[in-house]
């Protein structure tokens, strides 16, 4: 745009009416004088419209830089998380080295037993503690925390082994080993809930960490059994040194959840809690909240940055002091503000995840589904030796044709590491698009009021194609009860090459359920408080496992009494009584058949088809989410 012409009559340049806009700052007449262009400390004044500019640049450079800052914390916080996940089911490989537990140290296998269950319940019941822990103080202190525990535990496990110290030190070692696992797992997954639960890809960024966690134990089992090895006379590959890698998983773990500690953050974590509470405010469900009112003067965000004061060498005078001081007290009041905002949402988030009914129907359904898959995993040895006749006396035959559990346990692993990553990635191309403040949704509320509008008026979906991430939990659920079907009807009894159909069924459902269900626990009630949301939910497997395990248990050793008891009387001839040699003192009595499994896998069928539907009631009967507005 061409310049308007200056009048140069007199010695002051002109400046034309047409050149000011009314509210606008009033323009600068340009001096040629380079003595009158000079501020008094002697610097050359930029023009206003290059002050400007350059004022503009700047901040657009700041917060591309800001915004390149965020993400790369937000993704390496992502790699690291997957790589404590990788790291944190070193539990699962217990198979590896408990053999030599009762080999080397001469335990019963109700002693390994007992190890076992006991870093299970370490495992599982303190999951609540360490999800308020992530929520509350980040999960960098639960990560590094973790680790310690990994250290402590592994290190003293490594020593009670080769030196043979006492069963309770054994014990003893693995409950710091249970509490690691379930306390890196969950820093992982509550900083991937956070950081993406509100993005596009929240399923893919919650299922992998999920996924790697299932795979951890294998490629630790891997390390184990190919580099950490006792040599035999021969210098081939004999056991694990269960010394060495005990060791080698405490250090590595130690080092994992330290790194952690500086690695797993989470961004921009004010806002979360910011806009949180404003949804909280325009709920109407904490009117009476005395939170929310006026509380005397508030210090803005804005009011808490601090300039320098160009003083040079004279001291600052007294009314400058008070007003920096005060600066300072108004800070510190902010920051503790800020703190007990967080501490207030956290707490009321807690109340509404406790208070909703729903919650209770989504986790009774979570332990009737996790319960029989457990108690499947840990018992696949014994149930596919029911599968095949007794040996005899005088056989010859070889069992190299029988299906291993080794093999089934590698299915289970792969199905249910597949069906998490799978699950997780269609449900977020799939599911329909919901807000990430749905469940504040107050009667009061703008958004409930505008729910009732006719169709015409709402907001036109995103998909022409949406499935549920309930369709998808209760069709994998029921795909995992058709491999309960399969040997509750007796049909593979004596077809132990058709068992991977039970395997591979049952692990789908099985890694479907644990990712899908923290998925939906982020939907649902919000990633603000998902480490203790989450951590309240995973508490209920350590009980169906134990109650699923018995029920099993029992079944299996009242078949086995009828079995003996019929062979005293001649009227049954599929009993082997095995032991420490066999013959006279033998302890271990085995069964043979479909009566030692088929009532267990009915009652598993049945459990798993009413968690389908307290899923189903949660989701679309009376107060549940559908009728509530909120998408899954």
């Amino acid at each position: 745009m061409p310049s308007r012409p200056v009048s140069r009559d007199s010695g002051t340049p002109h400046i034309d009416k047409l050149d000011y806009t009314p509210g606008g700052r009033l323009l600068q007449p340009h001096h040629h004088d380079d003595s009158t262009s000079r501020s008094p400390s002697g610097q050359v004044s930029p023009s206003y419209a290059g002050s400007f500019f350059s004022l503009a640049a700047e901040g657009i450079a700041d917060q591309q830089r800001q915004r390149v800052s965020k993400n790369l914390q937000r993704y390496g916080a992502f790699a690291w998380a997957i790589i404590n996940c990788l790291g944190a089911g070193s539990i699962t490989a217990y198979s590896l080295y408990a053999p030599l537990f009762q080999k080397r140290l001469h335990y019963t296998q109700l002693q390994v037993n007992g190890v076992s269950i006991t870093a299970e319940l370490a495992m599982y019941l303190p999951v609540p503690l360490w999800g308020m822990l992530c929520d509350r103080l980040g999960p960098g202190i639960p990560s590094i925390l973790a680790g310690v525990f990994f250290g402590v535990g592994y290190i003293l496990a490594a020593f009670v082994y080769r030196d043979g110290w006492p069963y309770w030190v054994m014990i003893l070692a693995f409950v710091p080993i249970g509490c690691g696992t379930s306390c890196m797992y969950l820093s992982a997954v509550t900083t991937c809930a956070k950081n993406f639960g509100r993005g596009k890809y929240k399923g893919l960024a919650l299922a992998l960490p999920i996924a790697c966690f299932g795979l951890s134990g294998s490629w630790e089992s891997q390390i184990g059994s190919n580099l950490l090895y006792e040599k035999r006379a021969d210098g081939g590959k004999g056991d694990v040194d269960v010394y060495r890698f005990f060791l080698f998983l405490g250090c590595l773990l130690l080092s994992t959840g330290v790194i952690g500690f500086f690695a797993l953050r989470i961004v921009d974590e004010g806002e979360l809690i910011d806009e949180a509470i404003d949804e909280l405010e325009q709920s109407g469900l904490l009117e009476d909240s005395s939170f929310l009112q006026p509380q005397g003067p508030q210090v803005s965000r804005g009011q808490t940055g601090y300039g320098t004061v160009p003083t040079g060498d004279r001291r600052l005078s007294a009314e400058e002091i008070d007003d920096l001081q005060k600066k300072a007290s108004e800070h510190k009041a902010w920051l503790e503000g800020q703190e007990r905002k967080k501490t207030w949402l956290l707490n009321e988030e807690t109340k509404m995840f406790l208070s909703d009914h729903t919650m209770w129907w989504l986790a009774a359904g979570f332990f009737l589904v996790t319960g029989p898959g457990e108690a499947f995993i840990n018992n696949l040895g014994t149930i596919i030796g029911t599968l095949y006749p007794p040996p005899t006396s005088n056989s010859t035959s070889s069992s190299s044709g029988m299906t291993t559990a080794a093999t089934h346990v590698s299915i289970v692993a792969i199905t249910s590491t597949l069906a998490r990553i799978l699950t997780g990635t269609l449900t977020d191309l799939l599911a329909p698009t919901s807000s990430p403040h749905q469940h504040r949704r107050g009667p009061g509320s703008m958004a409930n009021s505008t729910a009732s509008l006719p169709p015409q008026h709402a907001e036109p979906s995103k998909r022409s194609f949406e499935v549920s991430r309930l369709t998808f939990l209760i069709s994998f659920t029921f795909l995992m009860s058709l491999g309960q079907l399969l040997l509750a009807t007796g049909l593979l009894q004596g077809h132990g090459d058709l068992f991977w159909l039970v395997s591979a069924s049952i692990g789908a459902g099985y890694g479907a359920a644990f990712s899908l269900v923290p998925i939906v626990i982020s939907v649902v009630w919000g990633v603000e408080n998902f480490g203790t949301n989450w951590g309240v939910v995973a508490t209920v497997p350590a009980a169906g496992a134990t109650i699923w395990g018995l029920v099993y248990g029992g079944v299996y050793q009242g078949a086995a009494d009828r079995q003996t008891q019929g062979m005293r009387l001649g009227l049954g001839s599929g009993l082997a009584v095995l032991g420490n040699g066999g013959g006279e003192g033998a302890q271990d009595v085995l069964c043979y058949g479909a009566m030692c499994y088929a009532p267990t896998f009915w009652a598993m069928a049945i459990s798993v088809w009413l968690a389908c539907g307290l899923w189903l009631w949660a989701w679309r009967g009376p107060g549940g989410w559908y009728r509530r507005g909120i998408l899954v």
